[in-house]
């Protein structure tokens, strides 16, 4: 199998393009000084983010709702538990992962 040099064009184009809306913000703002109210806003970004992500893949199944007996309704309540307990995100996550798997195995 051979990669054309097209593909490879393309490939550098879209990571450039991919690469400059995510990394450009970051870089002016990680220059200025913000003021206090608006770090204490951006704190609460990623757990919104990690809610907002949760929320969608517990309580819905492509278009339709899950049913509160599915495996996940059973990962979330002891992941929620982790995440109210420890307030971290990674435990958080890894708890997820944990809880989700085992359930897995045993279903």
């Amino acid at each position: 199998m051979s990669v054309s040099l097209e593909f490879l064009w393309m490939l550098a184009g879209a990571a450039i393009v991919t690469l400059i809306p995510r990394t450009l913000p970051l870089v002016l703002i990680s220059r200025m000084k913000l003021p206090g109210h608006v770090m204490k806003f951006l704190k609460h970004v990623p757990l919104a983010v990690m809610a907002a992500l949760v929320a969608q893949s517990v309580l819905t199944s492509g278009e339709s709702w899950r049913s509160p007996a599915d495996p996940e309704w059973l990962a979330f309540f002891p992941t929620l538990a982790v995440a109210l307990l420890t307030r971290s995100l990674l435990l958080t996550v890894v708890a997820g992962v944990c809880f989700a798997a085992l359930l897995g195995w045993l279903l």
